[in-house]
């Protein structure tokens, strides 16, 4: 089975490759990223933190969308030349004929075009770096950067000549060649880049490295084969242009998920963001215990006051979902009665004893019995709400099945200098993996009912 696989993966990658649609829009890419770096110029604030900074905010998003629209379409039309137009053409039944089973033809077509988009992902994703390093070209004032021209257009022009003189005189297929080519070159291009200032001075390689936008860009690959696989489940049924409508369709309502869905499937709504958190001794830092008491200070003003009396529950995530603590009954109690607020005979629970102006200041005590209900103290970058969330299990389970694409989205976090953890990046990874198994199963399911007689 395995031989069978990566035969049929092979031919699967070499028949995508020699695509003309796979050339073009990769060269497309190329060029929308070009014109980027001249049209971009919309002065987008001048902040210096972060990886990109000013108008060079609006070069990383468009080109990012970029690489995302080219993606999806490449995806759709080399799964469909690869599996519908082989299955109306017939040429299908020499596989399935012989001894190999469709669950192998399934998964060596999703090879064979996943290992073409990754390609295309990689080559499009360094263009991008380059015209990031190269930065938006706001005034007629505004030097070129010079290395990323020459070595831009080295990597580019000894491709497409290679691929002209073997087409030629050798008859190889020109987009094959082409891109192949231009992977390699268009790597050593910036890795060229990298070693070279714009001054044409010699400069350590992490100087103009940008890892975020590399983590960034390896997540929109990540959600491409994503979209590759949903391609090959569409065009185990459906032709060019359907499969061509779902993956689009995938595409925009994967980016809207979570509004449409994310949204209804829970109900809450932060009031804060905690900006600094301390408990006020040293032995009440974990909250365990009727009586400790936090400072906490949010990292701007509330939405709405935030007075004494009030329940205070926490988490990291600003839906509501894992809040820090269980849900429990909010203190009706006194808040100047010491024997009142210290009773423990009361249910836990946790409530603002003091607030000043608006409640940019609080002071949460944590009053009632010791039970533990809370899983770990509040800190830095907490969302602060009012109630547990409530949820909804039909748009819950809807929110959880349809491919949501915004994860793969990591454009805000570098825009907002947020750095990236390797532990969200992992569940990426996961999240992706596991869109891409379901998803081949549905291929399969719909392949082996598919007439190709």
């Amino acid at each position: 089975m395995l031989s069978q696989l990566l035969t049929i993966s092979r031919n699967t990658f070499v028949e995508s490759v020699r695509q003309p649609i796979y050339f073009i829009l990769i060269a497309l890419a190329g060029i929308c990223l070009l014109l980027t770096t001249w049209s971009a110029g919309f002065t987008m604030g001048m902040t210096e933190s972060g990886e990109v900074s000013g108008d060079n905010k609006l070069l990383l998003d468009v080109g990012m969308a970029t690489i995302f629209v080219c993606g999806v379409l490449l995806a759709a039309f080399l799964a469909t030349a690869v599996i519908s137009r082989e299955i109306d053409n017939k040429t299908v039944l020499t596989v399935v004929s012989k001894p190999v089973s469709r669950v192998t033809v399934v998964l060596g077509k999703y090879i064979g075009v996943a290992g073409a988009i990754l390609i295309a992902g990689i080559t499009m994703s360094v263009f991008l770096l380059l015209c990031v390093r190269h930065e938006v070209m706001s005034t007629s004032a505004d030097d070129v950067d010079g290395p990323v021209v020459l070595f831009s257009l080295l990597a580019v022009g000894i491709a497409v000549a290679v691929a002209i003189w073997c087409n030629f005189f050798y008859g190889w297929v020109f987009p094959q060649t082409a891109t192949l080519l231009l992977l390699p070159l268009i790597v050593a291009a910036y890795v060229g880049v990298l070693l070279v200032s714009k001054r044409w001075e010699i400069q350590a390689p992490s100087s103009d490295l940008k890892p975020q936008i590399t983590i960034a860009a390896a997540s929109v690959v990540m959600a491409l084969l994503v979209l590759t696989a949903i391609a090959t489940a569409a065009s185990a049924r459906l032709g060019q242009v359907m499969t061509l409508v779902v993956c689009c369709g995938a595409f925009m309502f994967g980016m809207l998920s979570n509004h449409f869905l994310g949204s209804r499937a829970i109900d809450s709504s932060f009031v804060g963001v905690i900006g600094a958190a301390q408990p006020q001794l040293a032995n009440q830092a974990t909250l365990d215990q009727n009586g400790d008491v936090y400072n906490i200070t949010l990292e701007f003003d509330p939405r709405r006051q935030l007075k004494p009396g009030l329940p205070f529950y926490y988490g990291e995530n600003p839906n509501g979902f894992q809040m820090a603590l269980a849900p429990y009954e909010p203190y009706k109690g006194s808040l100047t009665e010491f024997a009142e607020l210290g009773n423990r005979n009361n249910t836990p629970a946790l409530v603002i004893v003091e607030s000043e102006g608006p409640g940019k200041t609080l002071k949460v005590q944590r009053v009632g019995a010791d039970t533990p209900f809370v899983t770990r103290p509040p800190r830095t970058g907490d969302y602060i709400f009012l109630a547990p969330a409530v949820f909804n299990p039909v748009f819950l389970a809807a929110w959880a099945i349809v491919p949501n694409i915004q994860f793969f989205w990591l454009v805000d976090a570098i825009s907002q200098d947020q750095p990236i953890p390797a532990g969200h990046m992992l569940l990426v990874l996961l999240y992706g993996v596991a869109q891409i198994g379901v998803f081949l199963s549905l291929a399969v399911a719909l392949f082996q009912r598919r007439e190709v007689g």
